[in-house]
C-alpha cells in the first residue's frame, strides 16, 4: 500500500487522519512541523504528502514551495490542510504546487476520498500506445512521465505534466477551463478556473521563450487554452 506522510501539529488532528488512513491499509508517517517533515523525508518516499498550512516556524506553503524544488519530491502529490476557506488561500496553495485543498473541519471520508484521487492520478502514467510526443525541441515521454525541452529535463508538477500532455497530445483542439479542470483535477477538486490559469501560467514559465508571448501554449479568449500545431 502506499506510504503518506502527515505533517499537521495539531495532535487530535494527526490522530485522526492517521487512523482514518492506517485504517483503510495505508503506511503513514507523522511529524508536527515542516523540519520534522523535511528531515523525515530525507531517509522516506512517500506517495503523497498531506501538509497543514498553519504549521509553527516555515508555514504550509513555504514547505511546499521547497518540496516541488527538490527532485525527489518534486513529482509527489501533495494536499493541502486549512481552517481557512478564503479563495485567496487555495490560490496561493496552488500557486507553490499543491495539487488538491480540503478546508477544515473536513470529514475523514471525503479526505480519503481525496487521497485516493490525488493517487490514482498519480499513477496515471502511460497514455495508450503513444511513447513520444514531439513538437520542435519540445519531447515528451507519457511513459516515463517526463518532458524535454532542448534535451534538458523540465521540472514540472504532476498537474503541469497532465496539463502539457493533454494539450500536446491533441495539438489545435481547445480546452476549456471546465474541461481541463474536469479532466487533470476530477470531480472531487476545487474548481475555481483560476486554478487552470495558475497552472497554465507556472507551465509556460517553464517552456515557453518568452512567457508573454507563448509560442507553444496559445489563450483562445474567453474559452480556454490551446497547444499550437506545428
Amino acid at each position: 500500500m502506499p506510504t503518506i506522510m502527515v505533517v499537521d501539529d495539531e495532535g487530535s488532528i494527526l490522530e485522526l487522519i492517521r487512523f482514518a488512513l492506517e485504517k483503510e491499509g495505508y503506511r503513514v508517517l507523522t511529524a508536527e512541523d515542516g523540519m520534522q517533515a523535511l528531515n523525515l523525508l530525507a531517509e522516506n518516499s512517500p506517495d503523497l504528502i498531506i501538509l497543514d498550512v498553519m504549521l509553527p516556524g516555515q508555514d504550509g506553503f513555504e514547505i511546499c514551495r521547497r518540496l516541488r524544488m527538490q527532485p525527489a519530491t518534486a513529482h509527489v502529490p501533495v494536499l493541502m490542510l486549512s481552517a481557512r476557506g478564503d479563495v485567496v488561500d487555495r490560490v496561493l496553495g496552488l500557486e507553490m504546487g499543491a495539487d488538491d485543498y480540503i478546508t477544515k473541519p473536513f470529514s475523514p471520508r471525503e479526505l480519503l476520498a481525496r487521497v485516493k484521487a490525488n493517487l490514482r492520478r498519480n499513477d496515471r502514467r502511460v497514455v495508450g500506445p503513444v511513447k513520444e510526443i514531439r513538437h520542435g525541441e519540445l519531447v515528451i515521454h507519457p511513459e516515463k512521465y517526463e518532458a524535454l525541452l532542448n534535451g534538458r529535463k523540465l521540472e514540472l508538477s504532476p498537474k503541469e505534466f497532465e496539463i502539457l500532455l493533454l494539450l500536446a497530445g491533441h495539438p489545435g483542439r481547445v480546452f476549456t477551463r471546465d474541461t481541463l479542470l474536469e479532466r487533470i483535477w476530477g470531480f472531487d477538486s476545487v474548481r475555481e478556473t483560476r486554478t487552470v490559469d495558475v497552472h497554465i501560467r507556472y507551465l509556460r514559465q517553464k517552456i515557453e521563450t518568452d512567457p508573454g508571448h507563448p509560442h507553444f501554449i496559445e489563450t483562445v479568449r474567453g474559452v480556454g487554452y490551446r497547444f499550437r500545431e506545428d
